[in-house]
């Protein structure tokens, strides 16, 4: 790889200074100008700030409309009623969802992700038409992007026969986690849903990633049951809570309990950021991994999503309602290294005051934005960026360049 000085840059909008990498990761820093650039690539940061490149880890790479004609929302309340609206449409868009998949995911990188954790639904409707149009686009950004596949049972497990068959097919087709969905609500059997989805992960030796839209109290009894079986089963640092905003309803004194558990096993998180927020500030005080995700983007499910995680970092800041600069930098931790760390790329935060990613070792998986501060970055949300995956420029100015060849 080659050696890479990123002159003028503002790591996480401190002091401005030269960043040396090498090899793929930070092996230094100089006063401006005074770095050794013989045989070195020169990127001149024109004094933007130096922050990790964004971690996707809640996206649906296989649902999604970026790119092509809005078109008005046709689906109904309920998760069973909007899985069914999106496989009555999903087919008929105007490209294929090879081109589809492709396209959001190299419009995120352009826009600063490099490490993403996706989900690929896979039931007796979709096969695996889904889940080989998510690997065909991993592998054709190798170069730009570290992408891990959720194997993803949208329709449950229980609801309609086979469905576990091709769950577990799922993960010797390129899978890397076994995803699992309301083992309540909408399955109605936990015991048999748990019993599915820890079974498949043992057999695969791959972690874990549960959906849980449940409301307050029954996500309680959902989030009680996968502590049990994460206990049981050894599964201790390999299990995720996706969603589980109905946790941050509950009453302080019934969470507190369930964070201390989690916190004993590493359960993590990844959230999208929604109207009722997680209580983000809480996650961090018992040292919870917590990721940032877009979910599905402008799809058959919802309007909204436009690939850009600096955008969903403003969302996230929005909806915690946060004002104080070290809250909204807080969000860019969660946004960039947090996810690394839910995907097993990096150690956790440190507390909510840890800005963390750009220290001499660290990957050099990193994006240069404009702004006076973080906070100011994170407000205007400016194009121009510039994003490195390995230390080589991937994307400039929302267009991608390049990668990183073998």
């Amino acid at each position: 790889m080659t050696r890479t000085i990123l002159s003028r840059v503002r790591p996480w909008g401190g002091a401005t200074t030269d960043v040396i990498v090498d090899g793929g990761v930070i092996i230094g820093t100089a006063a401006p100008g005074t770095a050794d650039t013989t045989a070195a690539d020169v990127v001149d940061g024109r004094g933007r700030i130096l922050i990790p490149s964004f971690a996707d880890v809640h996206v649906h790479l296989d649902s999604t409309r970026v790119g092509l004609p809005f078109r008005p929302h046709t689906g109904s309340p309920g998760v069973w009623n909007m899985m069914l609206n999106d496989r009555r449409n999903w087919r008929e868009a105007e490209v294929s969802i090879e081109e589809r998949v492709a396209t959001t995911l190299e419009r995120a990188i352009a826009r600063g992700t490099t490490a993403v954790r996706t989900y690929a639904q896979v039931d007796v409707d979709a096969g695996h038409e889904r889940l080989d149009a998510v690997v065909a686009a991993r592998e054709a950004n190798a170069g730009r992007c570290d992408v891990e596949i959720i194997a993803f049972p949208q329709a449950g497990l229980l609801r309609e026969a086979g469905s576990a068959d091709v769950l577990d097919e799922a993960m010797a087709r390129g899978a890397d986690v076994v995803g699992g969905i309301d083992p309540c609500a909408l399955d109605r059997d936990p015991v048999r849903h748990l019993d599915i989805v820890f079974g498949i992960a043992e057999k695969h030796g791959a972690p874990i990633d549960i959906h849980l839209h449940e409301p307050d109290q029954l996500a309680k009894f959902s989030a009680e049951l996968i502590i049990e079986r994460t206990r049981a089963t050894g599964m201790q640092g390999r299990v995720t809570i996706s969603h589980g905003y109905g946790l941050g309803r509950l009453p302080e004194a019934q969470l507190r309990p369930l964070l201390d558990e989690m916190r004993e096993l590493d359960i993590s998180m990844a959230t999208i950021a929604p109207p009722t927020a997680l209580p983000t500030l809480m996650l961090a005080e018992y040292g919870i991994r917590l990721g940032l995700g877009q979910d599905g983007q402008r799809d058959y499910w919802s309007p909204y999503g436009n690939t850009d995680m600096l955008d969903r970092t403003w969302q996230l800041a929005f909806t915690n309602g946060f004002r104080r600069d070290e809250d909204i930098e807080h969000c860019v931790a969660i946004a960039t290294v947090g996810g690394r760390s839910v995907m097993g790329l990096a150690p956790g935060l440190n507390g909510a005051a840890d800005r963390p990613g750009l220290a001499e070792g660290d990957p050099a998986d990193l994006v240069l934005v404009s702004g006076d501060t973080v906070t100011a970055a994170v407000m205007d949300r400016s194009p121009d960026r510039t994003v490195f995956y390995r230390g080589v420029v991937v994307a400039d100015g929302l267009e991608l360049t390049g990668g990183v060849t073998a």
